[in-house]
């Protein structure tokens, strides 16, 4: 285990010590549900949208992106830009629809246009999606401090998801959203403190980082590329914009925060805020791979330890190894390298606030659907308010712990960004086919079930192929595996409007 200094050792405790302080805090205000689950409407939107942005700069942004920067190009920065077009469709038609329907949940209006059953099905979809999301990035953060403590990577897991348990069970999403701030801005600071270290290390500045970048194609893009393409090139904007409006359309995370705001408009205006923070500060990241790509070039040295370490990991001979079967890699062992003490701490911190940020808000919406969508639709219909508190205590306790087994199983993947977008395909069920068709066509409860019904065949079909026999690979899905929230989206959307022309129509009598 390596020694950091006490100055770093002390910044991390501190950060630790007043996350659960401010659970604390908040925790003399969180006496019932509504207070819990959305602060009871009292959050202005700056920081509603401050919330957001820290919500979506996870630790999988923190390393993962400058992963795939280094290994690739700027292909996935496509995601940040269809933010934008996301975001517009959001606070025109998703945060009035939600507003306006008066529930918590983002799926009780599912059941009252099919019935419980789609109120059902897409609640587990969003559990499965944020557990996958959650050990991802319980798995990021592990990787990171490994690097710089030592630490065995599920020790820190169960650390920092004890942490992270105690003061959302406190304070409830006013103490989520006030501590989301605070992280958003300590994170995006580690980011800057990054970039400027990486700089101040290249022999020619920044000049070299562009003139080596230019040269290996690492300012790329690839945002037209297939829908078959490789794994390195995972899709077109489609793809991305799918992913954006499943995040502001669908998931609970941000359809609560709708509700924590003080009026429409506030929550319309988070929305934005979160773009316009999101969007540049994502393409520092992205430049932050790119610049390590450079600086590793100037330092060969470096590289082949990185590589080296890859290898051992893997079981397989370094020279198998290319730039992105270790790019998740690069930033710890930079950090671990040349952040000199005193910020070495500061910068632990951000990373810790990238994953904490986007944990408490997942565990918190999880609980909220378990109460909303299991407990009071099947098991106690009218709770008092001292049961809902004990539910949601317990939901949160229980999805903390089996995100940190998610984690647990993670360990040894390729890429954190490229597991995190297979799986919230998969999960994701193409829930927000359903959703949509609910609110813009007439399909009836039966067409539903079928179009439903269809388009998890399809997914299923999308990401097990794969696994065909070399006898049936005729068989095996042509498209990307990313391509997975494209297609079962429309499958489920364009199947139930086939199936609702198919139903026989009722004829009025004379």
């Amino acid at each position: 285990m390596q020694q950091l200094p006490i100055t770093d050792l002390a910044v991390i405790g501190a950060y630790l010590l007043g996350m659960i302080l401010i659970g604390v805090y908040f925790s003399r205000k969180n006496k019932n549900a509504a207070q819990f689950t959305t602060a009871s409407g009292t959050i202005p939107g700056w920081a509603l949208g401050l919330s957001l942005y820290a919500t979506f700069l996870s630790s999988n942004t923190f390393l993962g992106v400058p992963g795939k920067s280094f290994g690739g190009n700027w292909n996935a920065f496509v995601f940040s830009l269809s933010m934008i077009p996301a975001a517009w469709i959001s606070a025109k038609y998703f945060v009035p629809f939600y507003r306006n329907s008066g529930e918590v949940s983002a799926y009780t209006h599912l059941e009252h246009r099919f019935g419980p059953w789609a109120r059902t099905y897409a609640m587990v979809c969003f559990i499965l999606t944020q557990l996958a999301r959650m050990g991802s990035i319980f798995f990021g953060v592990a990787l990171a401090l490994q690097a710089l403590t030592g630490l065995d990577m599920r020790t820190i897991m169960a650390v920092t998801g004890v942490c992270i348990i105690i003061y959302t069970v406190l304070g409830g999403m006013e103490a989520v959203i006030w501590t989301e701030v605070l992280q958003g801005l300590i994170k995006t600071a580690g980011a800057i403190i990054i970039l400027w270290l990486v700089i101040d290390g290249m022999k020619g500045g920044v000049s070299d980082i562009f003139s080596v970048g230019a040269a290996e194609g690492k300012f790329s893009s690839a945002a037209s590329a297939s829908p078959t393409s490789a794994p390195q090139r995972p899709g077109s904007v489609p793809v991305w914009i799918f992913i954006n409006l499943n995040n502001f359309g669908m998931d609970q995370n941000y359809v609560q925060r709708y509700h924590a705001a003080r009026s429409e408009k506030e929550a319309a205006r988070s929305v934005w805020l979160c773009v316009y923070w999101y969007v540049p500060v994502s393409a520092v990241f992205f430049f932050i791979g790119t610049a390590l790509y450079a600086y590793f070039f100037q330092h060969p040295e470096m590289l082949e330890a990185v590589r080296q370490q890859a290898a051992v990991e893997r079981g397989v001979a370094a020279a198998t190894l290319s730039p992105a079967d270790y790019g998740d890699k690069i930033l710890p062992y930079f950090m671990v390298q040349k952040v000199p003490a005193g910020l070495l701490g500061h910068i632990i911190a951000a990373i810790l606030s990238a994953a904490m940020s986007t944990l408490s808000s997942g565990m918190n919406s999880s609980a909220t659907v378990f109460l909303k969508d299991i407990w009071q639709r099947y098991v106690t219909p009218n709770p008092t308010p001292k049961q809902e508190m004990k539910v949601l205590h317990l939901a949160t306790v229980v999805t903390g712990v089996l995100s940190i087994f998610f984690g647990i199983a993670m360990i040894g993947v390729k890429s954190i960004l490229d597991m995190w977008w297979e799986l919230s395909g998969i999960f994701a069920g193409g829930m927000l086919g359903l959703f949509l068709l609910g609110i813009i066509s007439k399909a009836k409860n039966a067409a539903a079930v079928a179009a439903t019904i269809t388009g998890i065949l399809v997914i299923l079909w999308m990401s097990l192929s794969k696994y065909l026999p070399e006898d049936l690979q005729r068989f095996k899905s042509p498209l990307h595996i990313h391509m997975v929230i494209v297609v079962g989206t429309l499958a489920i959307f364009l199947a139930g409007l086939l199936f609702s022309r198919m139903q026989p129509r009722a004829h009025s009598q004379s």
